[in-house]
């Protein structure tokens, strides 16, 4: 190759006496339609060339920030309180506490007064489900009056099981022809008998045995004796003050047994619950009683009626 400097570039497409067969045609220095160059048996030669594809050129990205794959980049600061914040902040917490020690010294100040005059607050806890009354006997009553006063809730109970049975008998009574009228006569024994005797004489019973207070042992004598009363009553429901069927009593039993046999046997039923709840009664009030007159209530309760009797006379 005269003519070619050492340092030309070998692969540079040159002059007509060396052709670069992968160059385009239209690049060569001669006019012939087909390469001279046959490449072996693998190479053929096509009489058109495929037409390029039309250039598609898409907008360049937008550069990426320097420390776009640093991870150990300078995290970013987030702005907290400033001092001014932190103070008015620990003056809103201080005044508050200032705030709950004053109210909890003036609850201490009623509860001490109220323990001074006497006055217990009672916190509604029985039922646990649904508190609804409170009583708390393990507590608040010593301890040789504890069986007393259970015995005296179970009754209270029992009065409650007694008007609740009665309102079932009615209903069967109802059923088979007896009217509505005792029916809403035994709704009426149920909504007036149960909180009458939990606020007649099963809390006065409750806070005489307490505080040892005479005067509450009277109230409860005084009203145990009219439940006492009424069931007995209940337990024979004879036609005289009330309508014989409106209560389970043994003459409306053997009365309905004759017309409907179950409506019988619900009444029957009706009269041994009152007659338990009799016997049960009988015994809480002699128990009651008992204790009244040994631990020295009795005289304490007539010297109390005295002076009461004496300052309304002047």
């Amino acid at each position: 190759m005269a003519g070619r400097s050492k340092y030309d570039n070998p692969f540079e497409e040159g002059g007509a006496d060396e052709v670069n067969p992968f160059a385009d045609q239209a690049k060569r220095g001669g006019s012939s339609a087909q390469s001279s160059y046959s490449g072996g048996a693998f190479y053929t030669t096509q009489s058109q060339r495929p037409s390029a594809p039309p250039s598609t050129r898409l907008s360049p990205l937008p550069p990426e920030p320097a420390d776009f794959y640093n991870d150990f980049a300078t995290p970013v600061d987030i702005p907290m309180d400033t001092n001014k914040d932190m103070k008015t902040r620990e003056k809103e917490l201080l005044a508050k506490e200032a705030e709950l020690n004053r109210r909890e010294k003036e609850i201490k100040r009623r509860e001490d007064a109220a323990a001074r005059a006497g006055i217990v607050l009672e916190e509604k806890n029985w039922p646990p489900f649904f508190p609804i009354i409170h009583n708390d006997i393990g507590n608040e009553i010593p301890v040789h009056l504890q069986r007393t006063l259970y015995v005296a809730f179970a009754s209270l109970l029992g009065l409650v099981l007694c008007l609740f049975w009665n309102i079932i008998c009615v209903t069967a009574a109802w059923a088979k022809g007896s009217g509505p009228k005792i029916w809403f006569l035994a709704i009426i024994y149920f909504i007036l008998g149960c909180p009458g005797a939990y606020y007649l004489w099963y809390r006065p019973l409750y806070r005489a045995m307490r505080n040892e207070s005479a005067l509450k042992f009277g109230w409860f004598f005084l009203f145990y004796l009219v439940h006492i009363a009424f069931c007995v009553y209940a337990a024979v429901s004879p036609s005289i003050l009330f309508v014989g069927k409106s209560l389970t009593g043994i003459l409306p039993a053997i009365s309905l047994i004759g017309d409907s046999v179950i409506v019988g046997i619900f009444y029957f039923i009706g009269f041994g619950l009152f007659c338990l709840e009799s016997l049960l009664s009988m015994w809480v009030i002699q128990r009651v009683y008992l204790y009244f007159r040994g631990s020295g209530k009795e005289a304490e309760m007539r010297r109390e009626a005295a002076r009461g009797a004496a300052r309304a006379a002047f």
